[in-house]
């Protein structure tokens, strides 16, 4: 068997097919949190613009640090300073870009939780391997991108090597959600504010007054809003509206059970 490639493979290609795209993403991101940042960032940069150099591509500059900004300004687009999977599915050539197609037509973060309700029923923060297939179709024809077969198992296979990192056969929410564009994402919104079992029953108890089990439209209201300025975080009324909109397509007849809530909530799923 061949060592470790030195040399990231790939980057000089005019396209890159979906699992070549995948290898690249797995050689900078070195430590597999799912962002490519800080040293592994440098060193993407670096290779890109050596590969690019190397075909004719390179454009001028002043310095390594002027570059990096121009660079990250053009396709951080949510200035987070890191780079993320579909953040690099624009930076690249990849064929027919797949994940740019799921960004672009996957549709609203609501329609995205719809599926999952669908697929994820016992509410565990998770959807099994094999029924990713189906997850997918459902997204693409809510989009009116109806796929191949042969694409369709394509798009599964990478996506499946992608996020099923320990190899358990199933795939989290908040990683399934990196499908969604950037500022579709509402479950990236939460990261920072994830929310202990103790804390999130205690919130919970208290906006579900009456003791149901579940909460409605209103009360979700209330609780975004006081969990948002409680993390110092602003919000405007119309993403206060899309994020209650996005959490409530997991709610039966109008009803938020805790389960439901708690897969979006809580830093650990639910056991």
């Amino acid at each position: 068997m061949a060592g470790p490639q030195q040399q990231p493979p790939y980057l000089h290609l005019a396209e890159l097919t979906a699992s070549q795209f995948l290898e690249i993403w797995k050689h900078f991101d070195a430590d597999g949190n799912g962002y490519i940042e800080g040293k592994e960032l440098e060193n993407f940069f670096q290779e890109l613009e050596k590969a690019r150099k190397g075909s004719g591509m390179m454009s001028k500059s002043d310095s390594f640090g002027e570059k990096m900004k121009e660079f990250m300004h053009k396709y951080d687009k949510n200035a987070d300073g890191k780079i993320e999977m579909a953040e690099l599915a624009q930076i690249l050539p990849t064929e027919e870009n797949f994940l740019l197609c799921f960004r672009q037509h996957v549709g609203s973060s609501a329609e995205f939780m719809e599926a999952w309700r669908k697929y994820d029923t016992d509410r565990s923060g998770y959807i099994e391997a094999n029924e990713l297939k189906g997850f997918l179709s459902d997204l693409l024809k809510k989009a009116n991108r109806p796929y191949d077969e042969a694409k369709l198992q394509e798009y599964t296979h990478t996506i499946l090597r992608m996020f099923d990192l320990n190899g358990d056969g199933k795939l989290g929410l908040s990683e399934m959600s990196r499908l969604l564009p950037v500022q579709e994402n509402f479950l990236l919104k939460f990261q920072g504010m994830k929310l202990t079992s103790e804390e999130f029953n205690a919130i919970f108890t208290f906006y579900d007054k009456d003791g149901s089990g579940y909460i409605d439209e209103n009360e979700l209201d209330a609780l975004l809003k006081d969990l948002y300025e409680k993390n110092k975080k602003e919000m405007s009324i119309q993403q206060l509206t899309n994020y209650r909109k996005s959490v409530m397509s997991l709610a039966e007849a109008g009803k938020l059970y805790r389960k439901d809530l708690e897969i979006v909530l809580c830093s650990e799923p639910p056991v």
